[in-house]
């Protein structure tokens, strides 16, 4: 039995190297590529502005990644500026970019999920009406956290920071996608997007996910995978943690004499 783990290859190739550390039989098979974007010439007007913002927030590794890459020489974190995160993998980006910890906003680490609506939970008692706020992201994504800040009287924009696209597999990961098909049944794929989900689809259309299993790190993701024929999802935390505990309690522990019968 092997983890297949979807995530960008970055992302990917770091959470196959914690999960193995763990006992975890852990590959990598990376759904979607990450690519900068063509012009950074906005993310550095962002940066020369960041302090008029009371809120950025980050939507996942990547952002603070693209974001971060187009930071000017010895410029500063803004002291008045918060910067959210929905997840332990971007808060944990972001304090390797050296955030001070007193402007980071995160769902504790014990929260039943981590999304925009935990990290709202957070904001929510703040004043902000007049604020400014600014979503760093890919080209698309959740608008629901702008939403509540627009509601609240808050002036939203968007930053693109990275651009998504289809998988480029290497030949070891065609090779391990053809014999995950083969063999489903000895595979869990871990899905952390529902874009990955969908290039999976794209990429073997017509297969037959029926006898296949997943773990999703959110609801929304899966549902994907259950549109996509994934009879067997489980739903788990997005962290590290998790994935190794479901992995010693389903895949590792021997069934008991009650579930053989």
């Amino acid at each position: 039995m092997q983890l297949l783990v979807t995530r960008p290859r970055e992302q990917a190739d770091d959470w196959v190297q914690r999960l193995r550390q763990h006992g975890v039989a852990a590959a990598a098979l990376p759904l979607i590529d990450i690519a900068a974007v063509d012009d950074d010439s906005a993310l550095r007007a962002a940066w020369a502005g960041l302090a008029l913002h009371r809120l950025v927030m980050f939507v996942s590794a990547n952002a603070v990644a693209g974001f971060f890459a187009a930071r000017p020489p010895a410029a500063a974190w803004p002291a008045q500026t918060l910067a959210g995160c929905t997840g332990p993998g971007t808060s944990a980006a972001l304090r390797a970019h050296r955030l001070p910890e007193a402007a980071i906003v995160e769902p504790r680490r014990t929260a039943v999920k981590f999304d925009s609506e935990a990290l709202w939970r957070l904001l929510a008692p703040r004043e902000w009406k007049g604020e400014s706020a600014l979503i760093v992201r890919g080209e698309d994504g959740r608008d629901w956290l702008a939403d509540q800040l627009t509601a609240r009287g808050a002036n939203v924009a968007f930053l693109e920071a990275y651009r998504r696209g289809p998988p480029r597999l290497t030949g070891d990961e065609q090779t391990r996608l053809r014999e995950a098909l083969a063999a489903p049944l000895q595979s869990v794929w871990l899905f952390s997007s529902s874009q990955a989900v969908d290039y999976l689809g794209q990429l073997v259309p017509g297969a037959d996910w029926s006898s296949a299993q997943a773990w999703a790190t959110h609801a929304r993701i899966a549902q994907a995978a259950q549109t996509l024929g994934f009879h067997k999802v489980l739903t788990l935390s997005p962290t590290v943690s998790a994935v190794v505990a479901e992995w010693g309690r389903s895949i590792q522990s021997p069934p008991t004499s009650a579930q053989r019968r």
